[in-house]
């Protein structure tokens, strides 16, 4: 039956009303959400350090248009669909001159296909060689169009678009064959990229005769304004170079493996300093060349900004692809026995628990704890030892027994609540926790000594620039005891000259470990506003009784240290930091580890209302409290409570002498003689404590009861 015009018409309409009505009232399509995409991880300076594949093993970076230079788009306008801000997201003009060639001419095929329908051909794989294909094709543009913005359709292309093997996306492909951010494209580069998606196979750039892609890029060219073509012609006679996926950077393996679990796709800016790495990697090689006759293979070192927490180094084996080391093992997460590098924190709890002062005398004797019977490295005892020698000297039994002493936490809980992650019990480990007898990993022990140089503050390692930085983290230790901790870990650079140039060496605060069996060597220390790890051993879990922390590790480490001393200019943390510190020092008589001046006296650190003291024979050195008076009672009622307001009042031998004034340990405040400090108390018992800047002290309990 032969259709008149007036029915053609109507059925045209009807036609165009329901592909309207699909286009419009279809719920809105996603553009990319399926689609997996690369990650490019970068140094803290813009260094590519690795572009990784996505789940399909294709590369493609996700990149945004406005990281993508203006030239490359215009360009790909003029290749691909110069109307595009005109047409709906289908060209008839083009659809019908495409047919006519495709079909009547039947000279080469054309699809007459848009940006925005090229873009639904490679998101959902059509094939639109047919006609049915081409008409979903079109629906699905149109369907676009009506959704998003030509922005976003055009990003969404130039993110899927193929530039040859396996490669997609324009960002991706500047970055690979040009070693540069797509933001950064000339005209002459931007030409070659934009001519690859019509034909990825031929124009493949690093085909070995790659005459079709150069001759596309020239034929391009010639269609530029002639302004344009004047001034880049001499740069497009060139032979433009190409680099390929091997040429990609494989840097950092270790710390680039372990952010690839959890970091977004994309673009990654980390914290690494790529340059520093590069020279930990030499000095921990050349190490381990000099040191080959030891039987030292494998190293781990690790390298921490403390004040940003930032991991500024990590090297996880000396070699990431050697398999007879089992080099792909990462050495900063694998849990080994730390030796004696915790004994810092036994000191630390000792510090503020009031069991210790640095100067204080400990045992340094044969012991028994319970069956556990310690010795010590040297297999020799010292007797009685002050508090700072036996840490440094990393002797066990006077570590020991202070750990037996602590309470609240005990070694073992405090590490848990820092994160140490110990599998086992309290009980499993019992006290040889203190000389390595559990294991903990180097990520652990390089926060526990940025927490002391963060004055007790325990933060989160940074790996990447847009990573939550805490804004308080966990407070553990007084800044007290967290840095005279470390003050008492200063020791010099072994072989170090006295001052260097007129100036005093930087202080270097660190603590050697070797694990029982000799399977672990380490030094921990900070330096500048750096925390510092080194490990020394094998994956595998081996002996070797070279492997000693003060002759295998700290020689690394002091290597490291020096080439970091020799690429910036390094300023002290923690001496400025005890400046600002409530503790000041006191005469010690080196026979007794006594407060007192017994004609050798040397000074020590003391924390008032934490360090502890004896009045023993030092009657008239200390202050006198004058109020409150010895055990008297304070009585007030409810409507009364906050009129009640006690003064604290003391005299000093010293006229100028300041007094630190604590109640039940708290801090109060500080007065000079005779100054009265007026303090509002709580309820119950109390004891109240005058401290002069001596460490002399008064102390008075008094009681405040509350009526009806």
């Amino acid at each position: 039956m032969k259709l008149s015009k007036r029915k053609i018409a109507f059925i045209a309409l009807a036609l165009l009303f329901i592909v309207g009505c699909g286009v419009f009232l279809v719920p809105k399509p996603v553009l990319l959400d399926n689609t997996p995409f690369s990650s490019a991880y970068y140094d803290r300076n813009g260094e590519l350090l690795r572009l990784a594949l996505a789940q399909d093993e294709s590369y493609r970076l996700y990149t945004k248009l406005e990281n993508i230079s203006s030239d490359f788009i215009d360009a790909t306008l003029l290749q691909e669909d110069r109307y595009f801000y005109v047409h709906p997201g289908v060209n008839p003009v083009s659809l019908i001159r495409g047919a006519y060639e495709t079909y009547v001419r039947r000279s080469r095929s054309m699809g007459g296909s848009t940006i925005t329908m090229q873009l639904v051909r490679l998101r959902d794989g059509l094939d639109t060689r047919t006609i049915g294909g081409k008409l979903i094709q079109i629906i699905k543009a149109l369907q676009l169009e009506a959704h998003y913005s030509k922005q976003e359709i055009l990003e969404a292309y130039l993110n899927l678009a193929p530039y040859g093997g396996n490669i997609y996306g324009a960002g991706t492909a500047s970055l690979i064959y040009f070693k540069q951010n797509a933001k950064n494209l000339a005209l002459p580069q931007s030409l070659a990229l934009a001519v690859i998606p019509q034909n990825p196979v031929k124009r493949f750039p690093l085909k070995a005769n790659n005459s079709e892609w150069q001759n596309a890029r020239a034929r391009l060219f010639e269609q530029l304004p002639l302004e344009s073509r004047e001034q880049y012609a001499p740069l497009m006679v060139m032979k433009l170079p190409a680099f390929g996926r091997n040429d990609l950077p494989f840097l950092a393996p270790h710390f680039v493996d372990g952010l690839a679990d959890w970091t977004n796709h994309g673009v990654v800016q980390t914290t690494l300093d790529l340059k520093a790495q590069k020279i930990f990697e030499q000095v921990v090689v050349s190490y381990l060349n000099r040191h080959k006759f030891q039987g030292f293979d494998n190293a781990a070192a690790m390298l921490v900004h403390v004040p940003t927490m930032e991991v500024r180094t990590l090297v996880g084996s000396s070699d990431f692809f050697n398999t007879a080391i089992e080099g792909q093992v990462d050495g900063t997460l694998a849990r080994r026995s730390p030796g004696s590098t915790l004994k810092p924190f036994v000191y630390a709890l000792g510090l503020e628990q009031g069991l210790i002062y640095p100067e204080t005398l400990l045992d340094d004797d044969p012991a028994f704890f319970a069956e556990y019977r310690p010795g010590n490295f040297d297999k020799r005892f010292v007797g009685k030892i002050p508090a700072r020698e036996a840490l440094v000297l990393s002797r066990n039994i006077p570590a020991i027994s202070l750990a037996q002493k602590l309470s609240g936490p005990d070694l073992y809980g405090f590490l848990q609540s820092a994160g140490a992650g110990f599998p086992e019990s309290r009980k499993h480990y019992g006290l040889s926790i203190v000389v390595g007898g559990a294991e903990i990993d180097m990520r652990s022990l390089v926060k526990f000594y940025a927490m002391l140089a963060n004055g007790g503050i325990l933060q989160d390692l940074q790996y990447t620039k847009d990573q939550k930085v805490q804004q308080s983290g966990l407070s553990l230790l007084s800044p007290e005891s967290a840095l005279l901790t470390l003050s008492m870990l200063e020791q010099p650079q072994p072989g170090a000259l006295p001052f260097t140039e007129g100036k005093k060496n930087l202080p270097i605060y660190w603590k050697t470990g070797t694990s029982n069996g000799f399977r672990d060597a380490w030094t921990v220390g900070v330096f500048g506003p750096y925390v510092l790890a080194v490990w020394i051993g094998y994956f595998d879990g081996h002996a070797n009784p070279a492997l000693v922390g003060s002759q295998a590790a700290m020689p690394l480490f002091f290597d490291l240290v020096r080439a970091i001393e020799n690429r910036e200019s390094l300023k002290d943390m923690v001496g400025p930091a005890l400046a600002n510190l409530n503790i000041f020092r006191v005469s010690v008589c080196p026979d007794t580890g006594e407060i007192e001046d017994c004609g050798l006296a040397q000074e020590s650190w003391f924390i008032p209302g934490k360090s502890p003291f004896s009045t023993k024979n030092l009657k008239d050195k200390a202050p006198e409290i004058l109020s409150p008076r010895e055990n008297l009672s304070y009585a007030y009622s409810y409507k009364d409570e906050e009129k009640l307001s006690i003064p604290l009042e003391a005299k000093s031998a010293g006229e100028q002498e300041s007094l630190y004034w604590f109640a039940d340990n708290r801090f109060l405040g500080v007065t000079k003689n005779h100054e009265p400090l007026f303090w509002t108390p709580q309820p119950g018992q109390h004891t109240i404590r005058a401290i002069n800047e001596e460490g002399y002290a008064d102390n008075k309990e008094i009681l405040i009861i509350v009526s009806e």
